[in-house]
């Protein structure tokens, strides 16, 4: 099991960049795809973002360009750097992860049902 806990949210302007973090409280980090989830009330969550075991990456068209996923193994933490970040960009961002035993979380990045641990959220508001 995983215990993950976002942070790094919060209002920034049009054009303005934030880095989202995401602690892993557990062992074995390394054994985990992650992926990063927004979500706007009303609909459902978006996956924009996955890393998985060896660095492999995949961003929604939302994002890509814009949007850089990256995980320090030594500090069992993910990471979103978004910049020029636009009010469209609004939401609740969460961090999922996954064992990924079949190597197919790169396939899943928009998979909800796909994740098996979730944080619990950080906002991010774009005006």
């Amino acid at each position: 099991h995983v215990q993950l806990v976002e942070s790094g949210g919060g209002s920034v302007q049009t054009g303005g960049s934030l880095r989202l973090s995401c602690s892993a409280i557990g062992e074995g980090f390394g054994r985990y795809c992650m992926a990063w989830f927004r979500q706007v009330p009303g609909k459902d969550r978006e996956g924009i973002a996955v890393i998985d075991k060896d660095g492999r990456t995949n961003y929604a068209d939302s994002v890509t360009g814009r949007f850089t996923v990256s995980k320090d193994l030594a500090k069992n933490s993910l990471y979103l750097q978004m910049d020029s970040l636009k009010p469209e960009d609004t939401a609740m961002y969460y961090c999922a992860a996954d064992l990924d035993l079949r190597r197919l979380c790169l396939l899943n990045r928009n998979y909800e049902g796909f994740w098996d641990y979730w944080g619990q959220g950080t906002q991010v508001t774009v005006s």
